[in-house]
């Protein structure tokens, strides 16, 4: 019998006023709001949403614990798949995996999935930090198999296959290139969408409670190499998950004029470096008018961070509204707060003063043409349409690609042609005793993708290790 109770909704900052500043946007769940949440589920015997969540938690298991037993029995649930759920609760794209699956979705709202993990991993974080002990399932207490496994990358995939392997009883050790861990969850999401101190901490806190160990400021490929890791150092596999941190471009005319910024960049400084907080000595630009060209989670990222630091933002897409590969509730958001959206319009030269300067971008309109191999229309440009676009910023917000430096530094590694790693499903790399995951092999992707492809390639290191 379908589910009458309509979906809580969840209370967000005003728009105007979250515009200003860097607090979360959404403030969750409180217990009253997530028990009735959770009295929605219908707990199917044959869970959709767990077949579409990448790492398989059992959704239907601890929302019934939540409800039935309390958040201590609904976290034990969500851990034995995911390390880190508060980050997904927050960043995954619940709305195209497990509430897409949703049946009470068929006919009406689904069930809401991502704010309930929210809520749950939110509690857990408080306990530790309240109580000052770990619960359980953090503890260090697994017996050590007398294996080694080197993580190259402290975020989401490494993080995801560190924890497994030291729940197996490996000897984990993760190699972090900058000065701060997390990878992409602290340098490349800005903090009005995952607080840093308050939730990726913590949650890297809890890996760190099942005995792995992390060390910053190695470079693989410069500080130390796969072959030195594994030769002389005696690991006895390695697995990289060192992301995506090579930008795109467009390769258009005056995309090396002052002014032009790849959005990795303009991220990095503002999360990574409180770019934002004047306590900070991080130079970032102080545009008027800026134009992010892209229409990804990470264009939404970099628009509503520009429009914080003051400036008037515009996003700038060649399909429609209706093809945006971003996160609807990115899109809706980015909406309330007042950034313009130019649909259908492509950029052909960035347009520069005579010093050097970005003075404006130049575009034409774009119509939908025949669906590409993607499945999108693809876009044809309107010819004679150019125009121009007054701004003295473009970010460009186009994907990124991995790094070449693991790859050029490692005999027998092989890449595809946009340089991402060659590996199987559980990570297998062309090279033995070296596995891969998350960015490196697919290209930007998503948090909860990249912590899938972590798990399986720790299951297929523990295969070929365990005997």
């Amino acid at each position: 019998m379908p589910n009458k109770i309509p979906r809580v909704p969840v209370r967000e900052q005003d728009p105007q006023i979250r515009a200003t500043n860097f607090e979360e946007v959404c403030l969750g769940y409180d217990r009253n709001e997530a028990l009735l949440e959770a009295s929605r589920c219908l707990n199917c015997k044959r869970p959709r949403c767990v077949e579409a969540c990448p790492v398989h938690i059992d959704i239907p298991g601890f929302i019934h614990a939540l409800i039935t037993e309390g958040e201590a029995s609904a976290a034990s649930i969500i851990s034995k798949d995911s390390s880190l759920p508060s980050v997904c609760g927050r960043v995954c794209p619940q709305e195209t995996q497990c509430e897409g699956s949703c049946v009470l979705g068929i006919k009406g709202e689904p069930v809401a999935i991502g704010k309930l993990e929210r809520y749950v991993g939110d509690w857990k974080i408080e306990q530790f930090v309240n109580t000052a002990s770990a619960s359980e399932d953090l503890e260090d207490s697994t017996p050590r198999n007398g294996k080694k496994v080197a993580i190259i990358g402290s975020g989401p995939a490494g993080l995801a296959c560190a924890s497994d392997l030291a729940k197996w009883g490996y000897e984990v050790k993760v190699f972090e290139a900058l000065h701060q861990l997390g990878g992409v969850l602290v340098y490349g999401i800005p903090e009005f969408r995952l607080p840093k101190e308050k939730i990726v901490g913590p949650e890297i806190d809890a890996v760190k409670r099942l005995g792995v160990e992390f060390v910053n400021d190695v470079i693989v490929g410069r500080t130390t190499t796969i072959d030195h890791l594994l030769d002389e150092e005696g690991f006895d596999a390695v697995f990289v998950g060192s992301g995506a941190g090579l930008p795109r471009f467009m390769g258009i005319e005056g995309e090396n004029l002052n002014g032009v910024f790849s959005a990795n960049e303009f991220l990095t400084r503002v999360n990574l470096m409180h770019a934002y907080d004047d306590r900070y000595d991080t130079p970032v630009f102080n545009a008027k008018k800026v134009v992010v060209v892209g229409g990804g989670n990470v264009a939404m990222d970099a628009v509503r961070t520009a429009k914080r630091i003051g400036a008037e933002s515009v996003i700038v897409y060649r399909r429609s509204e209706a093809e945006l590969p971003a996160r609807r509730e990115e899109v809706h958001h980015a909406k309330e707060e007042g950034i313009e959206f130019r649909m259908l319009t492509n950029p052909v030269r960035v347009l520069g003063d005579d010093k050097g300067w970005v003075r404006g971008l130049e575009c034409v309109e774009m119509e939908l043409g025949e669906p590409d191999e993607s499945g999108r229309r693809s876009p044809v440009e309107k010819p004679g349409s150019n125009f121009e676009l007054e701004c003295d910023a473009v970010i460009m917000a186009l994907g990124t690609s991995p790094n070449p430096l693991i790859k050029s530094t490692t005999k027998g590694l092989d890449t595809t042609r946009r340089g991402c790693l060659v590996a199987d499903d559980d990570g297998r790399t062309t090279r033995p005793r070296v596995f891969a995951g998350g960015d490196a092999v697919t290209g930007a992707a998503t948090v909860i993708l990249a912590m899938g492809a972590g798990r399986r390639a720790a299951h297929a290191i523990h295969e070929s290790l365990k005997d």
